[in-house]
Parts: C-alpha cells; sequence; structure tokens
C-alpha cells in the first residue's frame, strides 16, 4: 500500500534510501567489459615488461661469464635499463596527456619487446649496454600510459584495489620468468653464449598484445572528456578556464613540490626493490648453491598478494600512506630472515615474507601518483615521477656491485641497501599528503 502511495517520480531521497539499503554486487561485477580490457591491456603490458626485465637477472651469471666483467660492470647492466626508463616515462607520459592513452602504450610494448629482442643478439658487452638502455624507454612508457588508461575507465571506490592488481602484474612477470628459466635453462646450459640468448629472443612474444589492445581496447573515458572540455574552451574563447596541460608545466607553479616529493619517494620505493629483488637469484645460485625457482616463486607469490592486499588496504582508513608504511616497516624488519636464513624453509618463509611486505607497498603507487596530479597532466606527472625516480634508483645493482668488489658478502650489501632505502620510505611518505578520496576531474 505505501508502495502505492509513494509519490512520482520519486524524490532524492527515496532514492538515496533505495540505492543504500540495494545489495551490492561482487566488486569484480561492479566493472563492465570496457573496464576490464582497459585493466588487461595495462596489467599484461607490464606484466610481460616485468618478464623481459627481469631476463638478465636470471643470465647474468653466463652474460658475466661470456663477456668477462666485474661485479660493476654486470651490475650497471641491470642499472642503466632503469636509468633510461625516465625518457620512456616522461616522453610516453607527454604524448599520452596530448593524444591519448593507447597509442603511446602500444608504442612502448612493441619497443621493450624489440630491444629484448636484439639484445640476444648482442655481440659485445656495449652493444648489450645500449641495448639495455634503449630497452628502459619501453618500460618507463608502459608505466606512464597504462597506468592513466586502467585507472581512469575503473570506479573511483574500486581504485586502490585496481592499483595493487595492476602493480602485481611486475611480480607475475618476474615469477613467469623464474618457470621458464627452470624448465628452458638445462636444456640450454653447455650450449655457450646460447644460454643467454635465447631468453632474449623469446622476449619479442609480448609485441602480439599490441593487435588485441589496438582492436579490442577502447581510450580513456576521462581523457576523452576533457578533449571535449578544451574544445569547448576554445570556441567560447576561455581556455584558460582549464588546468594548464604540456610536460614543461610539471616544473612550475604548484606541480613542481609534487614533482620534487614524488620522484623522491619513487626513488626510494625503487631503490627498495632493486636492493630486494634485482641480485637475489644470484645469491640464490652463487652464494647460497640453491635452486632459483622455489624462492623466486614465493617472493613473487607474496609480492603479487601483497600488491592486492595493500592496493585494498589503502581504502581503507590508513590511507594510501599508512598502507604503503607498514608494508615498509615489516619488510625492513624481514631482511634476517630472506637473506641470511640458512635452511630452505626458512629461507622461503623469509622469500615469501619480503615479498608480500617489502614489495607490496608497490600495490599503492599506481593510485597514489594518479591522484597526485591532475588530469591534464596525469600520465606525464605519474610517469616521469615514477620512472625518474627508477633513474635515481638505477644505482642500487651497481652500488651492492661495488660493494662486493671491495669485499663485502652480497647477501651484507643488499641489507644495507634495503634497510636505509627503507627507512628514507617512510620519511617520504610523511612528508606527502593523503590522497585517498580524491576524484578524476575532466576539467582539470
Amino acid at each position: 500500500m505505501r508502495a502505492l502511495l509513494a509519490p512520482w517520480p520519486p524524490d532524492a531521497s527515496t532514492a538515496i534510501i533505495t540505492n543504500v539499503s540495494a545489495p551490492q554486487p561482487p566488486w569484480y561485477r561492479q566493472v563492465t567489459a570496457d573496464q576490464w580490457r582497459a585493466f588487461w591491456a595495462a596489467y599484461l603490458g607490464w606484466m610481460l615488461d616485468g618478464f623481459d626485465f627481469n631476463i638478465l637477472a636470471f643470465v647474468l651469471v653466463d652474460v658475466q661469464r661470456s663477456f668477462e666483467v666485474d661485479n660493476a660492470l654486470a651490475g650497471a647492466l641491470l642499472s642503466i635499463g632503469a636509468l633510461f626508463r625516465v625518457i620512456g616515462g616522461a616522453s610516453a607520459g607527454a604524448a599520452a596527456d596530448r593524444w591519448g592513452r593507447k597509442g603511446p602504450l602500444m608504442f612502448s610494448i612493441l619497443c621493450y619487446s624489440l630491444l629484448t629482442f636484439l639484445s640476444g643478439f648482442s655481440t659485445t658487452y656495449r652493444v648489450l649496454f645500449a641495448c639495455r638502455a634503449l630497452f628502459g624507454i619501453g618500460m618507463g612508457g608502459v608505466w606512464a600510459a597504462g597506468m592513466p588508461l586502467a585507472l581512469e575507465h575503473w570506479p573511483a571506490h574500486l581504485r586502490g584495489l585496481a592499483s595493487g592488481l595492476l602493480q602485481s602484474g611486475y611480480a607475475t612477470g618476474y615469477m613467469l620468468m623464474a618457470v621458464v628459466h627452470q624448465i628452458a635453462y638445462p636444456f640450454l646450459r653447455g650450449r655457450g653464449d646460447l644460454a643467454w640468448r635465447a631468453f632474449f629472443w623469446a622476449g619479442i612474444l609480448p609485441s602480439l598484445l599490441v593487435l588485441w589492445i589496438m582492436w579490442r581496447v577502447k581510450e580513456s573515458p576521462v581523457w576523452l572528456e576533457r578533449q571535449q572540455q578544451v574544445k569547448s574552451a576554445r570556441v567560447a574563447g576561455e581556455p584558460r578556464k582549464l588546468q594548464t596541460s604540456g610536460f614543461v608545466s610539471l616544473f612550475q607553479g604548484s606541480l613542481l613540490p609534487i614533482v620534487i616529493q614524488s620522484t623522491l619517494l619513487m626513488g626510494c620505493l625503487l631503490f627498495l626493490y632493486n636492493s630486494i629483488a634485482y641480485l637475489y637469484p644470484t645469491l640464490l645460485l652463487r652464494d647460497m648453491g640453491r635452486q632459483t625457482l622455489p624462492f623466486v616463486v614465493a617472493f613473487n607469490i607474496g609480492g603479487m598478494t601483497g600488491a592486492v592486499a595493500f592496493g585494498r588496504l589503502s581504502e581503507t582508513w590508513l590511507g594510501r600512506r599508512g598502507a604503503a608504511g607498514l608494508a615498509t616497516i615489516v619488510g625492513v624488519a624481514s631482511i634476517p630472515l630472506y637473506l641470511f636464513s640458512t635452511s630452505g624453509a626458512l629461507l622461503a618463509a623469509g622469500a615469501l615474507l619480503m615479498g608480500f611486505f617489502g614489495t607490496g607497498n608497490f600495490g599503492v603507487t599506481p593510485t597514489y601518483l594518479s591522484e597526485r596530479f591532475p588530469t591534464a597532466v596525469r600520465a606525464a606527472g605519474a610517469g616521469f615521477s615514477y620512472q625518474a625516480g627508477a633513474a635515481l634508483a638505477a644505482l642500487a645493482p651497481t652500488l651492492i656491485g661495488v660493494l662486493q668488489d671491495r669485499g663485502m658478502p652480497l647477501a651484507s650489501a643488499m641489507a644495507w641497501c634495503i634497510a636505509g632505502s627503507g627507512l628514507a620510505v617512510l620519511v617520504l611518505l610523511a612528508l606527502g599528503p593523503e590522497t585517498r578520496g580524491r576524484s578524476f576531474s575532466a576539467t582539470q
């Protein structure tokens, strides 16, 4: 009877009560097909990026033997790719803000796939060094263009979860590389340079993803809406009403402090990751005499689940900073178990804990950086900050190599770098603002 007497159309308060009382579907059903496709484009691009980048980590001993270089030069091969990521992040990010997210993402995937393939034909250390440097450009571009594409598609209340899922793709690629190495390397061992070249040749496969993105993935609706806003403002003769766009604007006015704090934070976070992960297979194989697969799988399962868990946790009262800070603290506390355990069971437990906490803090970074910057410079700002941070963090493998050459055991060198960078992460998180709840506005 009350339903028959209710006014029609219902007023706003009635609508609100109806919406609140209605049962919510599971989060994955709140995401449309187009939103899922945008997610998979960014996720797979980043996952396969992680696969291609970590090829070198697994064959570094063979490369070092082939070209007869010391630990510092071997570490530099890992560092140079990370250093050049800043070029890819800045250029692809600026292009994504101007021409859309899809095109730069596809170009970046093609770039890193091709350079990985060409690395397998390197005839000297210098040629391989150059290929790894250029590889970094593609790697940086995937993150800069892919993360905004996915996050601008997804519902705002699921952005933290999407962030964690996206960032976990890198750990998935790392683990996939570990599995491929475990299966394929026994067949290649003893065949000279083929033992490492064949892995690089396989790195061309991610280029096939570009065809699917081209045909099936839609452009960011936030970016498209902004283009309409820009066009309307120009027609009306009021272009100054919109946030200034362009890469140069990142270093002007109120955006400059954001860029500085974000870059330093990403530098310390990525230095932390590099110290944890890049020479871990070498530590297991050379110094501990253990097979890499069980421990690397445990580490990356921890990284995958940790990124999702802390991305989701960042939607709670802890916020982005609290979730990342908690993960970092427990990660640093896991150093003894991760690096100095003598039993296989404890070493595996340490790998799982370090992956979950020590790298789980990265589950917060895509949405945190995206929320720091307005739509007009979101891809350029987030991409530059992340990849400029990667350039600063590129020193980690080289520094660890130098410490080894001066007599410090690899485990001890890694421990000092993990602890120092973890402390710096906590300080920089405290200096930055909380961003949970910020909206993406096309008018900015």
